[in-house]
């Protein structure tokens, strides 16, 4: 068998930042302080798994009772909102802010526009963590749509910025642009969109027609590594979603090329992993 890697895959700069705070905040731990992610760090369940096997707790939601001035938070790739990070510097704990410097863009402008009089509209999944984290910073001035079809139903103010999830469909954002566009012409459109999902869509691209099946490998959890294997549904008849060597199908291990890629949140190990398993034929 032979196997094709994407030139372009795995950690993006802000997973592999947040990652690297947490292996610091570990190796650097000599006071015994209990170690938290607020929510799960990245959504890739290896990783996380190592952690917790470390120490790292995650914490759930807003449930502060087992954070004092003892404690180290770790605040994860897609970042918090205002009301939460503000609860967590009451605690009196260590906060590692992680927030992938992206996402701070994005934070910032809602708030500094906010501030001036203007509307976001914020494209994304709402229930995203990003989503949630970015609408805090808007101060109550915050529409989020998901979707072209949900722009159309908009009535825009004449004060409008349209800013993007860093992980959304460029495909739906451009829709969505032009919608929003014809309702108001005036309206302040920022490309938040992180270029590395452009760039690993881009590579997964190049691979059509040189592979007998992709797989594609990421935590089943994370927006860009579906969007990753909703691409390579369309040039490949053979796909797989992938989280471990185990998930590999039995008829990928018959075929004679397999190209893989990965999602933002796929650490190197994981890759190295599933490749090692498609050439031995071991899970």
């Amino acid at each position: 068998m032979k196997t094709i890697r994407a030139s372009v895959l795995g950690f993006c700069m802000g997973v592999r930042r947040a990652v690297d705070a947490a292996e610091k905040a570990l190796a650097e731990n000599t006071d015994s302080r209990q170690i938290f992610t607020l929510g799960p760090l990245i959504h890739n369940p290896v990783v996380m798994d190592s952690l917790e096997k470390r120490g790292v707790m995650v914490l759930a939601g807003d449930d502060f009772g087992l954070v004092d001035s003892n404690s180290t938070v770790i605040i994860r790739a897609h970042g918090t909102t205002r009301e939460i990070l503000a609860r967590l510097e009451r605690t009196g704990a260590q906060v590692i802010n992680a927030t992938c410097p992206r996402v701070v863009v994005s934070q910032k402008r809602a708030f500094d526009y906010s501030s001036m009089g203007y509307t976001i509209v914020l494209a994304g999944d709402r229930n995203h963590g990003e989503v949630v984290s970015i609408s805090s910073f808007a101060e109550g001035n915050c529409l989020i749509i998901e979707s072209a079809l949900e722009a159309m139903e908009l009535d825009l103010p004449e004060k409008t910025v349209l800013m993007a999830q860093t992980t959304f469909s460029m495909e739906e954002y451009e829709k969505i642009q032009v919608i929003l566009r014809e309702k108001n012409p005036d309206i302040v459109v920022f490309n938040s969109i992180c270029s590395a999902t452009k760039e690993r869509q881009n590579a997964l691209r190049e691979l059509g027609g040189k592979a007998d099946g992709i797989i594609v490998a990421g935590g089943s959890s994370s927006a860009n590594t579906r969007r990753l294997y909703e691409t390579a549904c369309t040039i490949c008849t053979r796909c797989a979603f992938v989280e471990k060597p185990s998930d590999i199908p039995e008829e990928f291990r018959n075929l004679e090329t397999v190209a893989i890629t990965a999602g933002a949140s796929t650490p190197d190990s994981v890759i190295e992993e599933i490749e090692k398993s498609l050439m031995t034929g071991k899970n």
